[in-house]
């Protein structure tokens, strides 16, 4: 089957597409996507630990200590240890990172809404249902090789 029959390639495209775009609007932020995506998991979920935080970042934990070793030498997040877990370290935005985040995210948002502006509310729902079906498969086949 040639590439371009497949689902696959032009989801990874989507996928490359987006990420490019997002690369470079989050860039006069000072921000990496990844960074970006913790920042703004870190907002909705203060004081979580890394872990959790790579899991919903979907990225392993290295990468996230790493991802947060840098935004923590930014002095965007603060990390204190548990009051009664002293192994696990909380992760808290600082001031300077919540003003970081509403920087990068209207940024974002832009992307975002100029993406759902090319599709009617039809199609956008039409595009979600068809993309959770994707993954459904997907999860379907890797827990069943």
């Amino acid at each position: 089957m040639p590439a371009s029959e497949r689902l696959g390639s032009h989801l990874k495209r989507a996928e490359q597409a987006l990420n490019a775009t997002k690369t470079a609007v989050l860039k006069p932020a000072g921000l990496t996507v990844a960074q970006y995506g913790a920042l703004l998991h870190l907002a909705d979920n203060p004081g979580i630990s890394a872990a959790a935080l790579a899991r919903l970042c979907g990225v392993t934990p290295p990468t996230m200590n790493t991802v947060l070793k840098n935004l923590q030498d930014r002095d965007l997040i603060a990390r204190t240890a548990h009051e009664w877990h002293r192994n696990v370290l909380e992760t808290r935005l600082t001031d300077e990172g919540h003003a970081v985040l509403a920087d990068a995210d209207a940024r974002a948002v832009r992307v975002e809404r100029a993406l759902a502006d090319e599709f009617t509310a039809e199609e956008r729902d039409t595009l979600t249902g068809l993309l959770a079906r994707c993954v459904t498969v997907l999860e379907e086949q890797r827990l069943s090789p």
